[in-house]
């Protein structure tokens, strides 16, 4: 299938990774994410315009600077993904997950996408893109980004701060940081927070039965970042609602020339499902003493 405009919508199948069948058969919402980004690319590809032929012929990199992703439904491991990428103008896409249940058609995810072509330093000398992509194309993932969002001058004093260095398989080709690699990090940072306040994953899920799960997400990349940088990363909760789910940032920096560059940030609604007794499948309600734990007023 080739498309011949940018306009034009693209449906693709696809399933889960595997690795994301970390509770019982249910998938996180990483993966989700990861499902949204093969869509996005499925759609170039319809073009005749995948990242490969943008990176070796134009020199160009293609890649997601912002993802939103809305959770309505769970999503299983055995699950065949239909995936209904909308462009929206200006290198953004409406996204749509279904599922099939019990013979109807069932929304697990809508999402919102947007999408840079980053001229790569690492690209040999190429022609330059023609047509309507060219209006997609910027010298970094800063000048791609929104110009309303709130910058900030460096972590929080009462953030909690993990650091972690950009390795190769962080990167897209060989220098700059991709936007799945914060994906990764939001998962990793949420868990590594939860831990240090006395609410890992795994003691919950063993004494209360609760389940991890994730009602939306946001990943917004703000300036370029290279293979060998170190990452300081920040996880703060910015609100409880209703003592059934709490809302998260996630911001990461950079140190140059003694000062820090703000280069991602996210946010999460993150909350609790009951996976044993009579309260099964229903949301957990969040006690004083975890509320308290989240907000840093102490442990449970």
């Amino acid at each position: 299938m080739i498309i011949e405009t940018l306009n034009a919508p693209v449906v693709v199948t696809g399933r889960p990774r595997y690795e994301g069948a970390n509770i019982r058969t249910w998938v996180g919402f990483k993966h989700f994410m990861y499902l949204v980004e093969e869509g996005v690319l499925a759609w170039f590809r319809a073009r005749g315009d995948g990242p490969s032929r943008l990176f070796h012929e134009h020199g160009l990199g293609l890649e997601i600077v912002d993802s939103s992703v809305s959770l309505p439904a769970v999503l299983d491991v055995d699950d065949e993904v239909a995936v209904e990428v909308t462009p929206k103008g200006q290198g953004r896409f409406g996204v749509r997950l279904t599922v099939e249940r019990a013979g109807e058609l069932r929304t697990i995810c809508k999402a919102r996408v947007a999408v840079a072509l980053v001229q790569e330093a690492t690209a040999e000398p190429a022609r330059p893109l023609d047509g309507e992509l060219a209006a997609l194309m910027r010298p970094s993932v800063a000048l791609a980004a929104d110009s309303d969002i709130p910058l900030r001058r460096g972590p929080e004093a009462n953030a909690f701060l993990w650091s972690w260095p950009a390795r190769y398989f962080h990167c897209h080709y060989s220098d700059r940081v991709q936007h799945s690699a914060y994906v990764r990090a939001l998962e990793e940072v949420v868990d590594r927070f939860l831990a240090e306040r006395g609410l890992g994953v795994g003691p919950l899920l063993v004494e209360r039965g609760w389940i991890p799960v994730v009602s939306r997400a946001r990943v917004r990349l703000l300036a370029d970042v290279h293979m060998g940088e170190m990452v300081h990363t920040t996880f703060v909760v910015e609100d409880v609602l209703k003592a059934m789910s709490y809302e998260g940032r996630m911001d990461c920096f950079v140190e140059r020339d003694g000062r820090f560059v703000h280069v991602a940030m996210a946010t999460i609604l993150h909350g609790y499902a009951v996976s044993r007794g009579e309260r099964a499948g229903s949301l957990a309600e969040l006690d004083e003493t975890t509320v308290a734990a989240l907000l840093g007023g102490g442990r449970p």
